[in-house]
This record gives C-alpha cells, structure tokens and sequence, in this order.
C-alpha cells in the first residue's frame, strides 16, 4: 500500500510541475527579451494554470485514498475543463476574419478598478481585440492554442487518474461456497 500510495502522490505532482514549467515560460515570454504582455484571456488562463497546479499539489501532498482521488481527479479535471474553455475561445477570436474581431478594451486592471465584478468577468470571458492578436508561435501554434492543448491533455490525465485504480481493485469470487462437496 505505501508504494502505491507514493505512486499516487507522483501521478498528482506531475501536472503540478508541468504547470510550473508553463507558467515559468510564460512570465519568461512576459518579462524576459520579447516583452509579451497577456491580454485578458492569457490572465484567465494562467489564473486556471495556477488551479491546476494547486490541485494536484493538494492532491500529491494528501496522498489520497480511493475516494479522494476520485475527488482531487475531479477537481482537477474541473479546472482544467475552465481553461480548456477559455482558451478555446481565444483561439476562436484568433481565427475569427480581420473584419470580425471585436474591438480592443480596457485592460484588466482598468475593469476592477472601474466596471462592477459580473461586468467585469463578462468582458474578461468574452475577450477583446487584443486577446486575437497572435504574438508568437511555436510550431505554427499560437500561445491559446498550446494552452489549449495542454488543458485537454490535464483533463485526459484527470479522468485516467479518477479511473485507474478501478481495473487492478480485488474481484469479490461470486460462486457459492462448498462445504463437504455440497453447496448451502
């Protein structure tokens, strides 16, 4: 049980340094000699980046049982379905025509200070012209679309995770019993 239980506590860390990894790269991207600034959307996502990772380092430190893995999967598996969202949308604005994209806004520090809470998570989901402009690429694939993929990959992961002690559990033996050849 202990080895198990240290394997368990991998399986939870490994999204966790992924999503340190990403997130290390991404405040390089910011800071570092390109000078990216996220848009509005690129904050979600990071704020979903940093969800993922906490989760799974709860769940690597917890050490869980059958039940809160199933738990700490979910959880896991809702956070990074939220930013599986979000940076589907993005992408979305991104491949939308020049004449389509919506106009540039107010920048996310502008909002809190100035918009009321739910009409500030209302631009900040639906995006702006900024959150279309793409910035950089890697392997034809723009920022959104490696989040994108990233967080399907953590909700794959989630759900093996939520299902993986379910095929090596004991089977209960369903004959009836034999006593001196004869069954009750």
């Amino acid at each position: 049980m202990p080895a198990e239980r240290t394997t368990l506590r991998l399986a939870f860390a490994l999204p966790a340094v992924v999503c340190a990894a990403l997130l290390g790269f991404g405040y390089y991207l910011q800071y570092g000699p390109r000078g990216l600034d996220p848009c509005p959307l690129c904050l979600v996502q990071r704020g979903f980046f940093y969800a993922v990772m906490a989760v799974s380092l709860l769940g690597a430190l917890h050490g869980p049982g059958r039940l809160g893995t199933v738990l700490w999967s979910i959880l896991l598996f809702l956070f990074s379905a939220g930013g599986a969202a979000t940076a589907g949308r993005q992408v979305w604005l991104q491949h939308l025509p020049p004449d389509k994209v919506p106009a540039c806004g107010p920048d996310l520090f502008f909002m809190l200070e100035n918009f009321p809470l739910m009409q500030t998570v209302q631009k900040l989901f639906r995006g702006t012209g900024e959150c279309a402009a793409v910035d950089w690429t890697f392997l034809g694939l723009s920022i959104a679309e490696w989040s994108l993929g990233w967080f399907v990959l953590f909700c794959f992961y989630a759900l093996w995770l939520a299902t993986r002690g379910r095929s090596s559990a004991p089977v209960e033996d369903l004959t009836f019993p034999e006593v001196d050849g004869k069954y009750r």
